[in-house]
């Protein structure tokens, strides 16, 4: 494989990688955002719970009652939907993670064979860099040996 195109797969896996952060960032908005929903509606529902305990120690007619509980009720269907919807939220936000996590990867393995590359080529240079060096050696040793002596 060439560097430009082992360059070329880095910067893809990088880009998917970035891709896949951007997703998991969104997906872990969305479940903070449900989070805040959920709290929400619990304290909410805490908050009527309590009114309607206040209204039945002062005395309340039936009717009122009624619609107390009618209430109640329709906000502990919200509360459950939205225990759903925070799962449901979670599990997207670990698929995320882990396609991400799968990115990283891809372009940590881009990312090594690149050194790999780089030290091999650094190697090479620093082998032909010796040998030239040993052949310089070797013909001033030559040359040396070679010239009349002046004794």
């Amino acid at each position: 494989m060439s560097q430009t195109a082992l360059d070329n797969l880095t910067e893809l896996a990088r880009e998917a990688r970035d891709k896949a952060g951007q997703q998991l960032a969104g997906e872990r908005r969305s479940a903070e955002q449900i989070v805040a929903q959920l709290e929400s509606l619990q304290r909410y529902r805490r908050e009527y719970a309590g009114q309607l305990n206040t209204a039945m120690r002062e005395g309340i007619d039936p009717a009122a009652m009624h619609n107390y509980q009618r209430f109640l009720a329709s906000l502990d269907d919200a509360l459950e939907r939205a225990h759903q919807a925070l799962a449901e939220q979670r599990q997207r936000v670990e698929r995320s993670q882990r396609h991400w996590q799968e990115e990283q990867r891809r372009l940590t393995s881009y990312d090594t064979l690149a050194e790999r590359r780089a030290t091999a080529r650094r190697r090479a240079e620093q082998r032909r860099e010796q040998r030239a060096t040993d052949e310089l050696v070797t013909q001033r040793w030559l040359r040396r040996d070679a010239a009349p002596s002046g004794y």
